[in-house]
C-alpha cells in the first residue's frame, strides 16, 4: 500500500513543484497578476495562475494512466509502469469501466476552472458564475455522481448532492484569502479522505483514494511556492477546481459499506465528510451569517473570514493559517475516528466533540475581538460592541 501511495503522491507532487514556478514566470506576461486592494492582505502585486499549475498537475497523471489502462500506449501497461508492490492488491479490471465517471468529474471541475479563470482576467458578476456552477453540479449529478443518505428518492438525492458541491465550491473560493490557506487546507482534507478510502472501508476504493493522492500531491508541491510569503496565488481557477473534485469525490467515494464479516451496518460513517471538512463549512457559514447580520451583499468579498478574524485577535497571517490548518486536521481526525466505532452513541460523542471545538472557537472569536476603539468586547460598553458590530 505504501508503494500505491508513493506513486500517486510522488509524480504529481514534483510535477506541481516545476510547472508552479513556470507559471509564476509566466503569469505576469499573461495579465495574471493580483493586485493589491482594501479587502486584500498582500501588499505587492502577486502572480495568479497557481490553479493552472495545480490542474496540469493533477489531469497530466491521470491522463497517462488512463491511457494505460485502456492499452493506448503502444508498448506500454500499467503493469509495466507502476511498482509491481504498487498494483499486487489492485483490480486492473474493473479501472477502464470507472474511467467515464472520472473523467466527466474532471471535466466538469476543468469547465469551472476555466469560469475561475475568465474571472481571474475580468472579475465575473456572481450571477454567471454561479449559474455555471448549478449546471456543472446538476450535470454531473445526471451522470450518476449522487449521494442518496439513505433517502430513496432521487431527486431528493440530486439536490442535497448540488447544494454539497456549490457550497464546496464556493467554500474553499472563500478559503482562498491568506497565503498556503485553502491548498493547505485541501491537502490535508484530500489525504484524510484518501487515508478512508484505503483502510477505513471493509475493501479498499482504490481509484478514488489514488485521485484524492494525486491531488494532495500536487497541492503539496504547490504550497512550496504559495506558503507565506507566497510568490503565486492559486485564483478562483484553482480554488474553484479544487472544490469541484473535494466536492464530486466525497460523494463518489463509499463511507458506509456492510462489512459481511464483521456483520456491521452502522451508517454512522456518513458524518465523516462533515467532521474532515467543517472547518471550510464555518468559515463558509460563519461569513453568511455576518454579512446577512451586517445585511451586505452575500457575494461581495471582504475580510469576515475565519482566517481574518484570527489576524483580528493578534495572531500573525503566518500563525493564523498554521492555525486554521490545525483546527482542520484537529477535527478531519474526528471524521477518521468514526471508522473505529461500531454504534451511533460513540460516533454522535464524536461529533458533539467537534461541534464543541467550534463553538468553543466561535466564543473566543466574539469576546475576544477588538472593537473599532481597541478595546476587546468583554470590556467595552453594550452600546460601543452593538456600534462595531453594525458598522
Amino acid at each position: 500500500m505504501l508503494a500505491f501511495v508513493l506513486a500517486c503522491v510522488a509524480p504529481s507532487l514534483v510535477l506541481s513543484v516545476l510547472t508552479t514556478a513556470l507559471l509564476r514566470r509566466w503569469a505576469p506576461a499573461w495579465g495574471l497578476v493580483d493586485q493589491p486592494g482594501p479587502r486584500k492582505v498582500h501588499e505587492l502585486p502577486t502572480p495568479l495562475g497557481g490553479g493552472i499549475a495545480v490542474w496540469i498537475s493533477v489531469v497530466t497523471p491521470l491522463a497517462i494512466v488512463s491511457l494505460l489502462a485502456v492499452d493506448r500506449v503502444p508498448g506500454l501497461s500499467l503493469q509495466q509502469v507502476l511498482p509491481a508492490a504498487a498494483i499486487t492488491d489492485l483490480d486492473l479490471s474493473r479501472l477502464p469501466s470507472r474511467l467515464p465517471m472520472l473523467w466527466g468529474i474532471l471535466g466538469g471541475a476543468t469547465l469551472l476552472g476555466v469560469v475561475g479563470l475568465i474571472d481571474d482576467f475580468r472579475n465575473l458578476p456572481w450571477g454567471p458564475r454561479l449559474a455555471v456552477q448549478v449546471l456543472v453540479a446538476t450535470g454531473l449529478v445526471l451522470g450518476g455522481v449522487r449521494g442518496s443518505l439513505f433517502v430513496h428518492n432521487s431527486l431528493i438525492g440530486g439536490v442535497l448532492t448540488v447544494l454539497w458541491m456549490l457550497v464546496l465550491v464556493n467554500s474553499f473560493n472563500f478559503l482562498d484569502n491568506m497565503d498556503g490557506l485553502s491548498p493547505g487546507i485541501a491537502m490535508i482534507a484530500a489525504t484524510l479522505f484518501a487515508a478512508v478510502m484505503l483502510v477505513g472501508t471493509p475493501q479498499p476504493h482504490w481509484l478514488v483514494a489514488g485521485v484524492l493522492l494525486v491531488l494532495a500531491g500536487t497541492l503539496a508541491g504547490f504550497l512550496c511556492h504559495n506558503w507565506p510569503p507566497a510568490t503565486i496565488f492559486l485564483g478562483d481557477a484553482g480554488s474553484y477546481f479544487i472544490g469541484c473534485l473535494l466536492a464530486a469525490f466525497t460523494v463518489v467515494g463509499t463511507f458506509y459499506e456492510p462489512d459481511p464479516e464483521t456483520t456491521s451496518t452502522s451508517r454512522h460513517v456518513i458524518l465523516a465528510p462533515l467532521l474532515i471538512l467543517a472547518i471550510p463549512l464555518y468559515d463558509f457559514t460563519s461569513v453568511m451569517v455576518i454579512r446577512l447580520a451586517r445585511r451586505q451583499s452575500l457575494f461581495k468579498a471582504d475580510k469576515n473570514h475565519f482566517s481574518h478574524r484570527l489576524v483580528d485577535l493578534g495572531l500573525s497571517r503566518r500563525n493564523a493559517v498554521l492555525t486554521v490548518h490545525l483546527i482542520t486536521l484537529m477535527t478531519g481526525l474526528g471524521g477518521v475516528l468514526l471508522f473505529h466505532v461500531t454504534n451511533w452513541l460513540s460516533a454522535l460523542l464524536i461529533v458533539a466533540l467537534v461541534i464543541c471545538i467550534l463553538i468553543v472557537i466561535a466564543i473566543l472569536e466574539t469576546v475576544a475581538r477588538p472593537t473599532s476603539t481597541g478595546t476587546p468586547p468583554s470590556l467595552s460598553s453594550d452600546s460601543e460592541h452593538d456600534k462595531e458590530m453594525h458598522a
